[in-house]
């Protein structure tokens, strides 16, 4: 007998007994929505997170329904801030689907925080998306009037859902429901090509027939309207009945649909409404009247219409029962032999009658689950969806595609699922949907803007002013970029030479401009590139010395270690399972490890180092973790407590919080061995710790510590191993990381538990901070207000004792003796109070899994690094987390402070740690690649050119050795303004083309700027073609090329012309080329100049 809705509406409602197993509960619901005939079902769960988990297992296990997904907003009711716009086109383009379906069946999965909210009429939806095709009429006019009247912001380039940028002949939209952008190139009248790209690469990932366009907002307005373009300001959702006639809930797009309930979200429902309530009355009250806030009715189903509306329909309520062994399937990977322990099952499963699924997430881990049954010298039938099962083979053993973590035992259906998770536990891995790679790329991504501060390698610190053109004669013009010195010195740089100009990088309010012609600049800058030349010296040395040592091998023993591993109760990303292989390879390899793992705040890092810990504690040696702040370090010991439990391992911790008494004992403990794993901060590396056998030192935070705790760390370990771990690298391990100094392994893929932050850049409100702080104390969370300085502290004390006195308000900052912080921070970390006023103290590993919601006063005073640290400490458990950037209000933030800011804001997806610390280098304090001493040469010359210096040291050259040929061809080379519109946009490009890599290919470099912006004009070609003859030179040595009308002639450094191989060179130029003592002469008649591109390009290819 199946589960299904029963009884009219007047009856109330039934209730289905289900435990609490999301596999199971998408079973039930798929046939509830089937065994009805062809129809509609809209499903309420008690949260979220787990709508979004149901919704994505009926989608694997039933693909041929339509099963959508509504979430709420992603910001607070009456807030003053907007819900995001991939937030808001998420919804649209479910309700959009709700209009469409017609007779098919189908299901909405929601939560009660969504389903109360009242939404855009169904009669908006006649004009309110546009479908781009192939072939189809291309109208800008069309276009521009549609994105502006659904919400999309128009932005130079596009990287958010709801932006778009029209760049002539190519136009770039990222619909707001979509994980990537759109291409579209057209000829002015038609559509000639759509292709989607990836927003990080601004690179085609492959070519579609049409996109459809959806709203980028709730406040839509209708083509033709008198207000069709509306002025769209910031919040201004919340006051949705004020754009239209009348509002709208989920039950008028389906007026038949039967309702499922998960038993919790009727009490959810009231604590959304009581949030709601709360939230108005507060904006009410602290505005006076002010705002003129919409009444809850109007934009909420309030509870007599919320009784209204289930006494008309059929509603069903799942309330939840215990697991037990007739419905749960065993951790096998929690075993010692998973794979045996598993087969096992699955015989005795098939000998009492079941049939058998595997589940997996992705093709790999479903083969993996195939190869590891055929030992049952049974195949496995692979299937599309779950009502394949029910007519397959008794005993047969069935194989799916489908996103369900644990299995389960449903025994209406005879069928046992075992997911890829219960075999693989934390290795099976889970498909990321935004397509997030191994993000090294976004190290070096330092893009120029009009207003920064620069360094020219020959005229010092100036500032970039912008971009102009040059008329050298009627046919030939020429971009130059226009730099600023002091006293009102001025440098136009022909946009040729830009690669002898630099991002100073970081802040750089504090830097004055060189003077112009000045010899101080030259001699500032050898100065500091001897000194550089010599520390590179110092650590190449230590470099030889680490690769020439010799250590014992670690293989920790195969069955503990895998049990060990087991534990992890979460997914591996790709690459956290990549660098725990290449710690595991360091440390068999014999040779002494010095590894840094560097990732976002939150994506597993601590996982890396608790292998890495096992490997060596359970092959008998000792291991030492080192973290920044005692808090840290107490939390470390918890973790690694939990993980080790029950294998024998002793660990112990040492630092300030600890009695005299006890760090004796820990003392002696690491002395004789008995203590394997210490967890402690600095006072590790003091006086009088000694340790009888150290394998592996973990410094956590590392950019946190000086050189000299570093090195004195480093020595304690014989065996030399070092594993180092930091989520915002500053330039040290930035850059050494870079030019190999350091061996790197990056975390760039967020986990699959964790959500993107959102982030708010808004002006302080009284009642949206109140409500805020409220909604997290609602659902039993905890929040963080923090201030950029000591003395703002105590107003904002008096500030939140006054708007939420029923909350509990804890404070830490640095003024404080250590003992009170240490208390204030993990009593607040041990869920003793609401709220945690503090200063950026907190910045760094406090831990507090209950904390969602993060308030920052005066985020303008705060570097991007600092900020996007700071929101790491938010969002770490279940519930998504929540930060505001507060600032004064009417206060004018700078241009370049507000940019900053909204960077932030925009790049809230999870992995925008390393796009930030490119962005925002030295934020953080400069500090060093090399030694401390090498701090202030950062500050002198600045970040980008400090690199170059580097990576010159290291490969034994200087800035004297370089030089860049003199090419005189006559060409009109540039990029036009009616091709690249935007000025910082083609500095940037004129950048990139000067600094074409020698390996870098001409034709991939074309080919990205035609896939953004279009077939090339001549002139641009010209621009590449010259960057071509540019490599072409610095690898023959041609420091000079003059090409006219009659002749092109070639000179040639010393060391270029007595290797000439003018055999090769004069294949099919037979007797036009002749070497005159001093030049290579090429006699040949070209009167245009772009004529004469083809001859010097195919002589220097003769002469490669």
């Amino acid at each position: 007998m199946r589960a299904k809705p029963v009884g009219p509406p007047d009856m109330g409602p039934s209730f289905l007994s289900l435990v609490s197993s999301i596999g199971l509960r998408a079973v039930r619901l798929i046939e509830m929505v089937e065994e009805a005939g062809p129809s509609r079902l809209i499903y309420i769960a008690q949260e979220q997170r787990l709508a979004e988990q149901m919704a994505k297992a009926v989608k694997g296990l039933a693909p041929d329904l339509k099963v959508l997904l509504l979430p709420p907003w992603d910001c607070l009711p009456y807030d003053s801030v907007s819900p995001s716009r991939e937030m808001m086109g998420q919804r649209m383009a479910s309700l959009r689907e709700m209009t469409s379906v017609e007779d098919q069946a189908g299901v909405l999965i929601t939560s009660p925080a969504a389903v109360v909210q009242r939404v855009p009429p169904r009669d908006i939806w006649d004009g309110a998306t546009l479908t781009l095709m192939m072939g189809s009429a291309y109208s800008y006019e069309e276009l521009q009037d549609f994105l502006s009247r659904a919400g999309y912001i128009l932005d130079d380039r596009v990287d958010e859902p709801g932006e778009a940028a029209i760049h002539g002949q190519v136009v770039d939209l990222f619909p707001a429901d979509s994980l990537l952008p759109y291409r579209v190139e057209h000829d002015g009248t038609s559509i000639i090509a759509i292709r989607r790209y990836d927003p990080i690469t601004q690179r085609t990932e492959d070519e579609v027939q049409s996109v459809t366009l959806g709203p980028a907002s709730e406040v839509v307005s209708l083509k033709g309207e008198d207000d069709a373009h509306l002025e769209r300001s910031s919040g201004m959702e919340h006051r949705l009945s004020d754009y239209y006639d009348r509002l709208e809930t989920v039950f008028d797009y389906w007026p038949q649909a039967a309702l499922v309930m998960e038993e919790g979200a009727e009490e959810r429902r009231q604590d959304v409404m009581g949030q709601v309530a709360d939230a108005f009355e507060s904006r009410r009250s602290l505005r006076k009247g002010a705002d003129n806030a919409a009444k809850p009715e109007s934009l909420f189903i309030l509870d007599d219409e919320w009784q209204d509306l289930l006494s008309e329909r059929r509603v069903t309520i799942i309330r939840p029962t215990p697991m037990n062994e007739k419905v749960a399937i065993p951790f096998f990977a929690g075993s010692r032999k998973p794979t045996q322990t598993m087969l096992e099952f699955v015989r005795e499963q098939r000998d009492s009658g079941h049939r058998i699924l595997l589940v997996a997430t992705t093709d790999r881990d479903l083969a993996r689950l195939r190869r590891r049954i055929q030992s049952l010298q049974s195949g496995t039938i692979a299937i599309e969806k779950w009502k394949d099962i029910l007519s397959g083979p008794p005993h047969g053993i069935f194989a799916i595609k489908a996103e369900i973590k644990g299995g389960f035992v449903d025994e209406m259906s005879n069928v046992v699922v075992v997911t890829a998770y219960d075999v693989f536990g934390s290795r099976s891995i889970c498909e990321d949907p935004s397509g997030a790679s191994s993000a090294a790329a976004q190290f070096t991504d330092m893009s120029f803007q009009i207003g920064d501060t620069i360094v020219h390698s020959e005229h010092g610190i100036g500032r970039l002013d912008g971009i102009e053109t040059i008329t050298l004669n009627e046919e030939q013009y020429e971009d130059a970029i226009r730099l600023s010195y002091a006293d009102d010195a001025a440098l136009m740089v022909p946009v040729t030479e830009m690669d002898s100009i630099w991002r100073y990088g970081g802040s750089s309010e504090a830097v004055k401009p060189d003077k112009l012609n000045g010899g101080a600049w030259i001699s500032r800058r050898q100065k500091i590139e001897a000194e550089i030349r010599e520390a590179v010296q110092r650590v190449k040395a230590l470099v030889s010395e680490r690769k020439s040592t010799e250590v014992e091998p670690i293989v920790p023993p195969p069955r503990i270690y895998e049990r060990f591993a087991a534990r992890f109760a979460f997914t591996e990303t790709s690459d956290q399972s990549r660098a725990i292989e290449e710690v595991l390879q360091d440390l068999v390899s014999g040779y002494p490890m010095d590894r840094l793992v560097c990732g976002d705040v939150g994506f597993g890092k601590t996982e890396v180092a608790l292998r890495a810990a096992a490997a060596i504690a359970l092959s008998g040696k000792q291991v030492a973790i080192v973290a920044p702040t005692t808090v840290l370090a107490r939390q470390h010991l918890r973790t690694f407590q939990r993980r080790f439990a029950g294998l024998g391992v002793e660990i112990a911790h040492l630092s300030r919080l600890v009695a005299p008494a006890e760090a004796r004992a820990v003392k002696k403990g690491l002395a004789d061995g008995t203590i394997r794993i210490v967890v402690g901060t600095h006072a590790l590396a003091g006086k009088g710790i000694a340790f009888k056998d150290l394998g592996l030192v973990v410094i956590d935070e590392e950019q946190r510590f000086g050189v000299a705790h570093k090195t004195r760390l480093r020595e304690l370990s014989k065996s030399g191993h070092v594993l180092a771990l930091t989520a915002t690298p500053i330039p040290r391990t930035f850059q050494s990381s870079l030019v190999g100094l350091q061996d790197i392994s990056v975390i760039a893929t967020p986990p699959a538990r964790r959500q993107p932050i959102r982030t708010f850049l808004t002006a302080f409100d009284p009642a949206s901070m109140r409500e805020a702080l409220m909604r997290e104390k609602r659902r039993n969370g905890q929040s963080f207000v923090v201030c950029s300085r000591i003395e703002d502290i105590e107003p904002m004390r008096q500030q939140l004792e006054k708007l939420v006195p029923e909350l509990k308000l804890m404070v830490a900052h640095g003024q404080m003796s250590p003992v009170e912080t240490d208390e204030a921070m993990v009593g607040f970390a041990d869920g003793e109070g609401d709220v945690l006023l503090a200063t950026n103290i907190i910045e760094s590993g406090l831990d507090v899994p209950r904390a969602n919601t993060m308030l920052v006063w005066r985020a303008d005073r705060f570097g991007l690094a600092q900020l996007h640290q700071l929101r790491g400490r938010v969002g770490r458990g279940r519930i998504r987390g929540t930060v505001y950037l507060l600032t004064e209000r009417d206060q004018v933030l700078p241009k370049v402070t507000e940019k900053r800011l909204r960077t932030l804001e925009a790049l809230d997806r999870l992995g925008a740690g390393f796009a930030i610390s490119a962005q925002d280098l030295d934020q953080r304090g400069a500090g060093s690649l090399l030694e401390e001493e090498q701090a202030g040469h950062v500050k002198l010359i600045g970040t980008d050119l400090y690199r170059s210096m580097l990576q010159r040291a290291l490969c034994g050259q200087s800035m004297e050795d370089l030089w860049s040929p003199e090419l005189n061809l006559g060409l009109s080379a540039r990029i036009p303004e009616d091709y690249v519109a935007d000025p910082e946009t083609r500095i940037n490009l004129y950048a990139r083309i000067a600094r074409l890599d020698p390996f870098e290919s001409v034709d991939d470099l074309s080919a990205e700027i035609e896939d953004r912006f279009g077939a090339m004009p001549q002139s641009v070609q010209n621009l590449i073609s010259l960057a071509e003859v540019k490599q072409l030179c610095l690898h023959l040595g041609v420091v000079r090329i003059d090409a006219g009308p009659q002749a092109i002639a070639f000179s040639f450094k010393p060391w270029g012309s007595n290797r000439l191989p003018f055999e090769e060179a004069a294949t099919g130029f037979e007797d036009e080329l002749r070497w005159n003592g001093e030049r290579l002469i090429l006699a040949r008649s070209l009167e245009r100049a772009d004529e004469r591109l083809k001859p010097i390009l195919q002589l220097l290819n003769n002469l490669t």
